[in-house]
C-alpha cells in the first residue's frame, strides 16, 4: 500500500517538474509546441535573439563593474597627493613636484605636470596647458565609457526586433490555423516578444544609468582637478620668478620674471 502511494505521488510530481523545466527553459529558448506528434521544438531565430541579449547583458555588467572601479574619484583626483603637492610647492621644492607628477598616474598629476612643463613660457601658458590637459584627460575617459552608451542604445533596438518577430510569429500561427490557433502555441510568439523586450530593457536601463553617472563624475573630477592646478600655479603669477628659475635648465638662465 505504501509503495503504491509513493508511485502515485511520483507520477503527480513528474508532470509538474516537466512543466517547471519547460517554463525555466523558455527564459533561454523560444519553445513551440507545433510538431505533429505534439512534442516541443525550439524556434532558433527567436532563441538566438534571446541568447544574444543575454550575452550583451553579461558584457554590460562586466563593463559597468570595470569602468566603475577605473573611474573612481580617488583615481582621478587623489586629495592626499594633491595636498602633498601644494605643500611641496609652498616649500619651494619645485623639482620634486615635477618628478612626482611625472610618475603618478592620476588625471590631476597629468594636468599639473603639463602646467609645470610650460613654466618657462609664463603663467598664462601654464594656465592654458592645464586647461588643455584637463580636456584631453576627460575625453580619454569619455571614450572608454562610450561602449556603455552603445549598449544602452542598441539593446532596446534588438529587443524591439525580437518583439516584432514574436508578433509576426503569433499572427502567422493565427493565419495558419484559420483563426483557430491553440492558445499555447499562440503564447509562444507573444512570449518571444515579451522576453526580448525584457532583456533589451534589462541591458539598457543599467547601461545608460551607469554611463550618465560615471560621465558626470568624470566631468566633475576633471573640473575640480583643473581648478586645483590653477590654484597651485597662481603662486607663481606675474611678479614672482622662483618657479621659472627653478624649472628652466641651468644652461639657459632666465632673469625675467614670469609674465
Amino acid at each position: 500500500m505504501k509503495i503504491r502511494h509513493i508511485a502515485t505521488t511520483f507520477a503527480l510530481l513528474v508532470p509538474a517538474s516537466n512543466s517547471l523545466a519547460q517554463g525555466f527553459g523558455s527564459i533561454f529558448f523560444v519553445i513551440m509546441d507545433t510538431n505533429p506528434d505534439g512534442s516541443n521544438r525550439i524556434e532558433w531565430v527567436g532563441s538566438c535573439m534571446i541568447w544574444l541579449l543575454m550575452a550583451m547583458s553579461v558584457a554590460n555588467m562586466y563593463l559597468i563593474s570595470t569602468l566603475w572601479v577605473r573611474n573612481k574619484r580617488k583615481r582621478m583626483l587623489p586629495l592626499a597627493f594633491a595636498n602633498q603637492m601644494d605643500k611641496l610647492l609652498d616649500e619651494g621644492q619645485h623639482e620634486e613636484v615635477v618628478e612626482l607628477t611625472a610618475v603618478e598616474s592620476s588625471d590631476y598629476s597629468a594636468i599639473l605636470s603639463a602646467a609645470l612643463r610650460q613654466a618657462p613660457s609664463g603663467h598664462a601658458s601654464m594656465a592654458r596647458a592645464a586647461e588643455q590637459a584637463g580636456e584631453e584627460a576627460a575625453v580619454k575617459r569619455f571614450r572608454k565609457l562610450e561602449p556603455l552608451n552603445v549598449l544602452g542604445q542598441v539593446s532596446p533596438m534588438i529587443g524591439l526586433l525580437g518583439t516584432v518577430y514574436g508578433v509576426i510569429m503569433a499572427f502567422q500561427t493565427i493565419a495558419r490555423t484559420g483563426g483557430n490557433a491553440d492558445p499555447v502555441t499562440l503564447a509562444a510568439g507573444i512570449g518571444t516578444a515579451l522576453v526580448a523586450t525584457f532583456w533589451g530593457l534589462l541591458i539598457a536601463i543599467p547601461a545608460l544609468g551607469a554611463y550618465a553617472t560615471m560621465r558626470n563624475a568624470v566631468d566633475a573630477a576633471t573640473l575640480e582637478s583643473v581648478r586645483r592646478v590653477d590654484a597651485s600655479i597662481n603662486r607663481f603669477a606675474p611678479g614672482q620668478e622662483r618657479l621659472r628659475s627653478a624649472l628652466v635648465p641651468r644652461a639657459s638662465p632666465i632673469t625675467e620674471v614670469v609674465r
